[in-house]
Order: structure tokens, then sequence, then C-alpha cells
């Protein structure tokens, strides 16, 4: 094969490849390499955002189709030596790759942070009953997460009903239910075990 061949095979493999992460970015189709080849690295301080390996599947397609395509340029239309050629072909996949990463890392990820499960747990989530829970039915409460209004589906923990705009924490959540109970309920319950606490 001769170095034109191999350039030119380089250049259409990371521009198929280039294609296929922008289409999977697209269509939510993940595209993954061997471990230890890309994603994340580990968790910024403080549980900020995922820190993305420079190499990953849209750098090395990247590389490959800047690399391909400078190397089969070079010896097409110059007379450049081959050792200088595969050296500036090498030169521009690097570039190549470094702004497809600095575009990944500075625009794309820039707003990524990391989630952490515990922050959408839903034990303790305060919320109000905007649709009244019927004894032993089923209602709705809103709650706020991540500054947004959320609604789910709510049950009384002791299968009573509950008016709407009563104030009310989750017990425990199954299957898209919110199993609630009111708030002056539990805060009075944890008024009554301290003074008997303090009685003691």
């Amino acid at each position: 094969m001769s170095w034109e061949g191999f350039y030119l095979g380089c250049f259409l493999i990371g521009f198929f490849f280039s294609v296929l992460s922008f289409l999977g970015g697209y269509t939510h189709l993940h595209l993954h390499l061997p471990r230890g080849f890309h994603g994340q690295v580990g968790h910024g301080p403080g549980g900020r955002g995922s820190q993305t390996s420079p190499i990953n599947f849209g750098t090395i397609a990247a590389f490959l189709a800047w690399f391909g395509g400078a190397g089969f340029l070079l010896t097409r239309f110059s007379s450049v030596w081959y050792l200088i050629a595969l050296g500036l072909a090498a030169l521009a996949g690097v570039v190549g790759a470094a702004l497809v990463f600095w575009f990944l890392f500075k625009v794309l990820l820039k707003h990524e942070r990391y989630l952490d499960p515990a922050d959408y747990e839903m034990a303790g989530v305060l919320g109000r009953v905007s649709s009244t829970v019927r004894p032993g039915g089923t209602g709705e409460i809103i709650y706020s997460r991540d500054g947004a209004r959320c609604v789910t589906g709510a049950r009384c923990e002791s299968g009573q009903g509950i008016a709407k705009g009563v104030e009310v924490v989750v017990t425990r959540y199954e299957k898209g239910i919110a199993y609630v109970r009111p708030w002056e309920e539990i805060s009075g319950s944890k008024a009554v075990d301290s003074v008997e606490s303090k009685e003691d």
C-alpha cells in the first residue's frame, strides 16, 4: 500500500467515525471505547461535573480525519519527504483532535454537572397537595426540585384523605407514587417527642 492510500484510508475512517460520533450525539446513541480510553475519569471537588478524558471516540475520529487528510494532500500535491509529511500529518491530527476536545469541553460540557442520586431521593421532600388525596385513593402533590416545579401522584401513608393545599412530607416513594404525611402531623409528633424526652 502506498502512503497516499494509507492517508486516504485514515481520512475515510476518521471522517466516517466523526459523522457517526456526531449522529450518535444527536440521536443519543452511546458509543464506547474500551475501558481506559474514554469518558469519565473522576469527579471534580464539590460535586462539579465529570471530567472528560482527551482520548475519546470523538477526538480519535478527528485525529484520523485530520491526519489522513493532511497526509493525503502532502503526498499527492507536494514533493515533501515522506517522514516530514508523516510528522506534519501527525501534527495536523493532534491539532484537529485538540480543537474537537476544546469544543467538547468548553462548549458542550460547560454547563454539565455531576448528578448525585441523593439529590433525587424523594423521602423527606416537602410538597403541597395540588389535587385532593381521597381516603384510600390517590391525589397529586407539587414540590420543587432544582428550581423547577414537579408533580407526582400521592397517597396518604395512613390511608386517610388530605385536602388540597395542605403541606405534606414524603415518607417513601414506590412505583411512581409518593406516600405522604401532613407536615403538621409530623412536626406535632416531633414536638410531643421532644416534650416527653425533657420530662424524662
